[in-house]
């Protein structure tokens, strides 16, 4: 297995038939599973589970402690945050087996999903969304959106470089970082 072009932590456990990109780094204790697929340039941090049939983009950052179970798929940029949690069952019974069964979620590009946010299946996650710390997610979440809370609600919305954007009174707003301008029009927010 000399000929990798990713790395992988000696303790990582990697099955057959899955597809990492080059210049992907796999660190401590984490197991990535038969038949997903990970993209080129993204760091899977400690203790990550990678499950089958998961997609990830390119440069996809994974914190330590993330479980990305089986019917989530991620787009590029995507951030995931420090223990924050997918499901894939929206009614898990130990007794019962519902594998045929998983909700699928979509993450968008550029989207973050901060620290110990918990995202129920079958809700979509919007490009460059912002989920705050410790939020549940019960419903699909729109791009750029910025929601907190439990159950998560939108406060606000968010530039592709993660500032919170204020519209004025003909609907447009600045990201103070990039200088690029965003339009909020219908509820619908989208760059100019």
């Amino acid at each position: 297995m000399n000929d990798k072009t990713y790395f992988a932590h000696h303790t990582a456990v990697i099955d057959p038939d899955c597809e990492i990109g080059e210049g992907t780094k796999i660190w401590h204790f984490s197991h990535i599973m038969t038949g997903c697929k990970i993209g080129r340039n993204c760091n899977l941090g400690q203790n990550v589970v990678v499950s089958p049939e998961v997609v990830l983009g390119n440069n996809v950052k994974v914190q330590n402690n993330v479980s990305i179970y089986t019917g989530v798929t991620c787009d590029d940029d995507v951030f995931l945050g420090p223990s924050m949690v997918f499901t894939n069952v929206i009614n898990p019974r130990s007794a019962i087996n519902r594998r045929g069964q998983y909700l699928k979620t979509h993450v968008g590009k550029g989207a973050t999903i901060g620290a110990n946010a918990t995202i129920v299946c079958g809700h979509d996650i919007g490009p460059y969304a912002f989920i705050g710390a410790g939020s549940v997610v019960t419903r699909p979440v729109k791009a750029y959106a910025l929601v907190v809370g439990n159950p998560a609600r939108q406060i606000g919305w968010m530039s592709e470089y993660g500032h919170r954007l204020h519209f004025d009174a003909s609907g447009r707003a600045q990201c103070p970082e990039s200088k690029e301008w965003y339009e909020l029009k219908d509820d619908q927010v989208t760059k100019v």
